[in-house]
């Protein structure tokens, strides 16, 4: 695999360009993919740190990372999505362990929660994330909230 060259912005220091590129990854994956109808701008970009992994210049994946208060009383890690052609050589293990890093680095030692796809539960755990919900629905996705301890 390429490097990924990484990069973290808050949301006005994106370009128009990199937020049409956030956004139409979002929309491949969430809606496309997952065929999952929902309103994926919901006024918490603003408000977030997006993390982005560029592989030659194509966005391959990434994150939000929202500050204490907004999801949670904790910060979040969310919307996380790798690009389906970068799939199968670790974009989604490198844009986490940067994501977690980037997050404590911003807020210190923390806990950080995240509502994350149930499916995606053992994933979240390699990297600390233990399940401190009951399941739930959220646009027709089973989730579980997940908590990080510092």
């Amino acid at each position: 695999m390429e490097a990924i060259t990484w990069s973290l912005k808050k949301f006005d220091e994106l370009t128009t360009l990199e937020m049409y590129e956030i956004l139409k990854l979002r929309s491949e994956v969430f809606v496309v993919e997952q065929n999952c109808v929902f309103l994926d701008m919901d006024d918490r970009d603003q408000l977030a740190f997006h993390l982005q992994g560029r592989i030659n210049g194509v966005l391959a994946a990434v994150v939000r990372i929202l500050p204490p208060g907004l999801a949670y009383t904790e910060p979040s890690i969310g919307r996380v999505v790798s690009s389906p052609m970068f799939r199968g050589q670790g974009v989604g293990i490198e844009l986490m362990n940067n994501a977690i890093k980037e997050t404590l680095a911003l807020y210190g030692p923390c806990a950080i929660k995240i509502g994350a796809q149930e499916y995606l539960k053992k994933f979240y755990e390699s990297f600390g994330f233990v399940q401190c919900s009951e399941t739930y629905l959220e646009d027709d996705i089973t989730h579980v909230k997940m908590l990080r301890n510092p």
